[in-house]
């Protein structure tokens, strides 16, 4: 087992260094970044010179984009990378791991809350389905799944707005608190938790549908297996049948669809946090991408490429866990 996961380590660091060229290489040929959007008006003012502007961006370490300049830079950032230095954010100020740190765990609740209901409704509705094929359980579990994947998130999230929102009134339009009052302790909470409500429904809606397409198909697929037959020739219940060997040889693909989770969890929901302007990490990469803040713009993806490949990680070594035939080599 360690055998097999020093490999994987390896396999993930082999990567995140081809993840990085490529994101470095990107960000960089961008067409502005954030000192020329911060200069522009300063120098058609001549207030600047294209020089003194060359200058500032020489400081930051974006200033040569020749090839031969870029590598440079790319070895000098990775080695800042390495240890623990994503560089210093344009547009808040502040090291981008400090950024990250404050604002994913605003993410990381709203996402985790809304993935346990996600799992709770629709593991339950896709086995029924399944065990109910071709009836009005399985047609009701499909629509509802269609419509959940067919709805952008940006379409559902002014949708529930301007219903519950602006209509009926019965939630909060935007953020995270409410602004007309001072409230401390556990008040605070709840007024936060009304925000939340409508954030973690769009969540949940744009979520569960494809969950329980995902567990219906491989529920119909175990079912029909020769020792699933074998199973109900023996005698055992339904229930038993169901639970005991069907549902946990389908936890097999269910475990690689959640272990690919992790980075929305922690990176955010950009469209949702910025419909609902949330202070997550999601929103807050969304403005430093829209002022072409490049350090944070290129940490972020890191951290997000980090994350992928610790899901994968750990999708491997739960299949171990839960199919014992599976062996770690």
């Amino acid at each position: 087992m360690f055998k097999y996961i020093m490999k994987r380590l390896l396999l993930g660091l082999l990567i995140l260094f081809g993840v990085s060229i490529i994101i470095y290489f990107l960000v960089r040929n961008m067409p502005a970044d954030y000192i020329d959007t911060q200069t522009a008006a300063q120098v058609s003012q001549g207030k600047l010179t294209r020089e003194q502007v060359e200058n500032m961006k020489a400081l930051y370490g974006i200033g040569d984009n020749s090839f031969t300049g870029i590598l440079k830079n790319y070895f000098t950032w990775l080695g800042n990378l390495l240890k623990g230095d994503l560089g210093i954010s344009f547009v808040y100020g502040r090291p981008v791991a400090d950024v990250i740190n404050q604002y994913m765990w605003i993410s990381f609740g709203i996402s985790f809350t809304a993935l346990i209901f996600e799992v709770i409704i629709a593991i339950p509705l896709g086995i029924y389905a399944a065990t109910n094929q071709y009836g009005v359980a399985d047609y009701t579990v499909t629509v509802l799944a269609m419509m959940g994947i067919s709805l952008p998130s940006f379409f559902l999230s002014a949708l529930l707005l301007r219903v519950f929102s602006l209509k009926l009134g019965w939630f909060p339009l935007l953020g995270l608190r409410d602004a007309t009052q001072m409230l401390s302790g556990f008040p605070a909470f709840l007024d936060m938790l009304h925000h939340l409500v409508l954030p973690m429904t769009t969540l949940v809606l744009l979520s569960v549908g494809g969950l329980m397409r995902y567990t219906r198909t491989n529920m119909l697929e175990v079912l029909n297996s020769d020792y699933i037959r074998t199973a109900r020739a023996k005698g055992l219940s339904e229930k038993t049948v169901i639970y005991k060997h069907a549902f946990r040889n389908t936890l097999i693909p269910l475990v690689t669809l959640l272990g690919g989770t992790i980075p929305s969890l922690f990176g955010g929901a950009m469209i949702t946090e910025s419909v609902y302007a949330l202070e997550g990490i999601g929103y807050t990469a969304y403005k430093a991408v829209l002022q072409a803040d490049v350090p944070f713009v290129m940490g972020y993806n890191m951290f997000i490429a980090v994350l992928t490949v610790l899901g994968i990680l750990i999708s491997d070594l739960l299949y171990m866990v839960v199919d014992p035939r599976v062996k770690l080599r």
